[in-house]
């Protein structure tokens, strides 16, 4: 599956941005789907990931937890980050990634496809 974020953006604090991941050239609603990210100068971090299929389950980062809602529909393979209250500590580059199996969700190696990031910038 390939996959194309968008949405990112200059915000601030306060704001919201929704990113948007769309997937093609497979069947989307078999991925378990994640949003990583990626400050300057820092680690990748793990943000989101909803489960395959219906998306009845979700993950959060604590730092996130109560501020971001991720969803999915399947019929469009799509996958949204909705980000709100915004804080400077969230600018970051936003990757989403598919992943198949078992592994755990938080788990950046556990992903096998990527997208391109999409820079969330957020002033103070």
């Amino acid at each position: 599956v390939q996959l194309q974020a968008s949405g990112g953006g200059l915000v601030q604090a306060g704001g919201s941005l929704s990113l948007t991941c769309v997937g093609s050239g497979g069947t989307f609603s078999i991925y378990d789907m994640g949003w990583f990210r990626q400050a300057p100068g820092k680690d990748y971090e793990f943000v989101s990931a909803i489960e395959e299929y219906s998306g009845s389950t979700t993950y959060y980062a604590d730092s996130v937890k109560g501020r971001f809602t991720i969803s999915r529909d399947n019929a469009k393979a799509t996958v949204t980050l909705q980000m709100n209250n915004l804080k400077p500590e969230d600018t970051a580059v936003h990757y989403c990634a598919a992943k198949t199996g078992a592994q755990s969700y938080y788990a950046r190696t556990a992903y096998d496809y990527w997208g391109q990031g999409t820079l969330v910038t957020v002033s103070s």
